[in-house]
């Protein structure tokens, strides 16, 4: 059946997309699962004198009261999020490495496994519960989970950067984002409801099912994929590249590509530890219930789910990706302002950095590719992923510290840590601002790489290439030169030179 399907035309790419797409469906879904859950991971079965939850005991001390709870720290909660952040630092640069020298197929069934092994893990531990194992067994599988999903990410970006390089690039991203923060959006509409009425266990396990929709959507997407790349004749072409693809090739990277992985770090500091914690910080602040302070917080995603497709095909047409991602640093510092120093209702704020996550996510991430060669697209992905984690890492190890590991505070020193909480998201939001504006210098004395339309990269390329020009499968006229590399970067003549890629 794939057989009769031809790789050249863009219905054969835009199928590739919506299995690339489900790739990470479920484990988006995963990801924040403890976030809508967080009353149920740091509550505990029995507050003296308070029967209702949520208010101050006869002592004066904040608890949370629930039967199907876990009492973990707040400490220990975000430590969930930590974990996952530091594995990925850590895997998602060999990953990348290994995504390049291996190929998309062997390494898309491999970090999707992970995933489904991470996440049914995870669910194991909960049936620990009273147990000393079931933090360790927890964090154990936050751990194989992150190992997987962050490394499966790169795998999906590297799909859509090969089978939608120079045509709908940004927007394909943007479908890809739309796709993953569905999930997103459904556990924040769902699960606080299914864990209510089937209890917290069976809804993690809900939530290792939907893994495994990934695994076999990799099945799905490496025969497209295979099929694709032997129809276009790039199967011996590919694996040339994998083979010259040396590790101390990143020392060749350009001052743009590292800005951009600063500038993707600092944003997503703000916006991942705040998502995390909203759910509760909403409930605390605002005296919502558990539902309604979930659906609030997870407008963020809603706001990405829907306008990411149309700003990736906007931005495909205009440019200005470093102009964008600066504008959305600026605007996203009112969002934290707003939470720390006053009583707006939160869905302003949420909708709002919705908003600027959006895009960030679709002029940012499809930058990468325009600043490194097609064959260390993988390694360029996970370096910037291992920067990202790593900030985001520390930033939820700083987030849990701030709010302490003592739950017996009363509401009023709450409430304090939680505006620290917010000027500290603020502050790495001003760190974006400082980093895309130089982003924004850097790339004007270098060819203005990122702020070009596709017109202006496309005339460059055939004023600096005006030879081997050819007609594609939609009648457009491309080069050697924009088929396989679309900007210079240090190691791009000797890739020109060694790669007969038509």
């Amino acid at each position: 059946m794939v057989e009769c399907l031809r790789a050249d035309q863009c219905g054969y790419r835009f199928l590739v997309l919506f299995f690339n797409c489900m790739l990470t469906f479920g484990s988006y879904f995963c990801f924040d699962m403890p976030s809508v859950l967080q009353q149920k991971f740091t509550g505990v079965s029995n507050c003296t004198g308070n029967e209702t939850g949520l208010e101050s005991n006869s002592s004066g001390n904040f608890c949370i009261k629930c039967d199907d709870c876990l009492a973990m720290t707040e400490d220990n909660y975000n430590l969930l999020y930590a974990i996952y952040a530091w594995t990925n630092a850590i895997v998602v640069i060999a990953a990348g490495f290994l995504i390049d020298k291996l190929g998309n197929r062997v390494s898309v069934f491999l970090f999707s496994f992970l995933c489904v092994v991470g996440s049914c893990t995870f669910a194991a531990g909960t049936m620990l519960k009273g147990t000393t194992a079931m933090l360790p067994v927890m964090l154990l599988g936050r751990l194989i989970f992150g190992s997987g999903n962050g490394s499966l990410t790169i795998v999906q970006n590297c799909i859509t950067a090969y089978w939608f390089r120079n045509k709908e690039l940004a927007m394909a991203f943007g479908i890809t984002l739309a796709f993953s923060r569905l999930g997103s959006v459904l556990n924040f509409l769902l699960t606080s409801n299914f864990a209510d009425a089937h209890g917290l266990t069976w809804t993690l396990w809900g939530g290792a099912m939907l893994c495994g929709l990934g695994f076999v959507s990799a099945i799905v997407v490496s025969v497209l994929d295979a099929e694709g790349v032997k129809q276009l004749g790039d199967t011996e072409s590919r694996r040339v590249q994998s083979k010259k693809m040396r590790i101390v090739d990143i020392k060749h990277f350009s001052l743009q590509f590292w800005l951009l992985a600063l500038a993707i770090m600092f944003f997503y500091n703000g916006v991942f530890p705040f998502v995390a914690d909203a759910s509760q910080f909403i409930q605390t602040k605002y005296k919502m219930d558990s539902t309604t302070s979930s659906y609030i917080a997870g407008a963020v995603y809603d706001v990405s789910m829907v306008i990411s497709p149309f700003l990736g095909r906007i931005i495909d047409k205009i440019g200005k990706r470093g102009v964008l991602a600066f504008l959305c640093a600026v605007l996203t510092i009112p969002v934290f302002g707003l939470l720390a120093f006053s009583t707006v209702y939160p869905l302003v704020s949420t909708l709002w950095l919705g908003f600027t996550y959006s895009v960030a996510a679709a002029s940012m991430w499809p930058s990468i590719p325009l600043v490194v060669s097609q064959a260390t697209i993988g390694t360029a992905m996970g370096l910037t992923t291992s920067l990202q984690m790593i900030g985001i890492g520390l930033s939820n190890l700083i987030v849990g510290q701030i709010l302490g590991k003592d739950q017996k505070l009363d509401i009023a020193e709450t409430l304090q840590r939680w505006k620290y909480v917010m000027i500290f998201l603020l502050a790495n939001a001003i760190l974006c601002v400082t980093t895309t504006m130089s982003l924004n210098i850097v790339d004007r004395r270098r060819d203005n790489v990122l702020n070009a339309s596709k017109k202006g990269r496309m005339e460059r390329q055939r004023l600096v290439n005006p030879i081997s020009e050819s007609i594609n499968s939609e009648g457009e006229r491309t080069t050697i030169a924009e088929s396989e590399y679309s900007e210079t970067d240090p190691i791009l003549p000797k890739a020109n030179k060694d790669s007969n890629v038509g």
